[in-house]
């Protein structure tokens, strides 16, 4: 049995740790990001908070696309049926940039009236109306280069995409500062001095260089599934019902997971500027300590998917367990880190400046709900890779609109506490949304087919 246990650990490490590395780096180069963005000023970091609260809210659309063909793609994979996966690989590509240019014309028209939402700081719209719409005409470009990586995972092939986002991290990386500043801090090298337009062009060509070269190699045939041009030519409604049906609950998950940032985001805004500054910094270096939980989450669910598929049904649940001791494992140095550095960490993104203690406070709240996380990720692969992701929606719905948000409302509005109250709500959310997810994994209906 040990020995069962230490050849399935290897296997979703085989399968996790590419995923992991490959979003670490994703998170590298966003947390760089912030870095250079800070450099500019805490206008300009506040700028890209209320975008990206906007942009996860969009992101609904890719969640529902991508959890489906996750489940699809490896449960077909699974069971050996070839041509099979390679139209629900071919739909997905479809799907998704139809979705992605659908909602890339609905935020450009957006953008004005949502960042009015949350300031009148002249500057800071300035900073959010350069970066945003040109991050917004590439998001079916950003769509598809993800779909790239699911159709290699689910097919197992980790470590490409894991090449791919560390060498789109590294360019992205090397151009921000080319293209933000007139002289690039530091050196006495002339760049382009196009500030916050300059960070949001680099990001765009990065992510298309990520396409471009995964999809030459989905098609060069060196790729364990060949996708097909013409397979991308039209629609095949059996298939994409289920892309759509499938991801639904997840999606309306995170709709719901959204609203709720946007309100929060609403409710920062009351303490001003450099508080959305500071939100939006922790929640960089949070989404960077997230990550092995979220790769580990994202591999086990491929296999729990396969397993599932070839009717291996404890071998399944035995990978769920698995996956939620590996997140903890893996997360432990981020926790200690946030919980004994935070101010050093928030400063370093604001030029070396002093942040403020109810700051450094969220970082700590967040190095708690690390713990959390890991354990629902590891769950999480359980409903991902099954396709069973309606308890996720009713963990949401509990855990968010009924507990969390009503705790927040309370301390801002009525109550009138410090920041730090408001963090907590954080902390409130992400544990009952984790016991709640081990409650329906208990109840063992996410094994039955779909």
């Amino acid at each position: 049995m040990l020995t069962q246990y230490k050849t399935m650990n290897r296997q979703i490490r085989a399968m996790s740790l590419p995923t992991m590395y490959g979003m670490l780096f994703t998170a590298l180069y966003d947390m760089v990001d912030m870095f250079w963005i800070g450099m500019l000023d805490k206008e300009a970091v506040a700028a890209i908070t209320i975008y990206l609260t906007l942009f996860l809210a969009l992101e609904i659309l890719n969640e529902v696309v991508g959890t489906s063909s996750v489940s699809l793609l490896s449960r077909s994979w699974g069971s050996g049926d070839i041509e099979l996966t390679r139209r629900i690989g071919e739909q997905t590509f479809v799907f998704k940039a139809l979705l992605g240019s659908l909602g890339a014309l609905v935020l450009i028209l957006i953008l004005p009236f949502f960042y009015r939402l949350y300031t009148d700081d002249a500057k800071v719209i300035f900073h959010g109306m350069q970066y945003g719409y040109l991050r917004s005409i590439f998001v079916p470009i950003f769509f598809s280069s993800y779909t790239v990586n699911t159709i290699l995972r689910s097919t197992g092939d980790a470590k490409t995409p894991m090449l791919l986002l560390l060498a789109s991290a590294v360019l992205n990386m090397v151009l921000d500062p080319i293209f933000m500043f007139s002289t690039i801090p530091g050196t006495s090298i002339a760049g382009l001095g196009w500030g916050m337009f300059g960070a949001a062009f680099a990001t765009c060509i990065s992510y298309a260089f990520a396409f471009v070269v995964g999809f030459w190699y989905l098609q060069s045939g060196k790729a364990p599934l060949t996708i097909r041009v013409k397979g991308l030519l039209h629609l095949d409604w059996a298939i994409d019902k289920k892309l759509l049906i499938i991801g639904l609950p997840s999606g309306i998950n995170m709709l719901l997971r959204s609203l709720i940032t946007i309100i929060f985001l609403k409710l920062v805004a009351l303490y001003g500027t450099t508080a959305i500054a500071a939100l939006g910094i922790a929640n960089r270096i949070y989404q960077f300590c997230g990550m092995p939980s979220n790769g580990l989450s994202m591999g086990s669910g491929i296999l729990v998917g396969q397993r599932l598929g070839a009717k291996q049904y404890k071998q399944a649940k035995e990978v769920t367990l698995l996956s939620c001791f590996n997140g903890l494992l893996f997360s432990l140095p981020f926790i200690l880190l946030l919980l004994l550095a935070p101010g050093p960490l928030i400063s370093l993104f604001l030029g070396g400046g002093v942040i403020s203690s109810e700051a450094s406070a969220l970082l700590r709240v967040y190095a708690l709900c690390l713990v959390f996380l890991a354990i629902s990720g590891g769950l999480g692969s359980a409903f991902f890779g099954s396709g069973h992701t309606r308890p996720i929606l009713y963990t949401s719905l509990i855990s968010g609109w009924m507990v969390q948000l009503p705790y927040a409302l309370l301390v801002v509005l009525v109550f009138k506490l410090p920041l730090p109250w408001l963090w907590s709500a954080y902390l409130i959310g992400d544990s009952l949304d984790c016991l709640l997810r081990y409650r329906y994994f208990r109840l063992g209906d996410w094994k039955e087919e779909r």
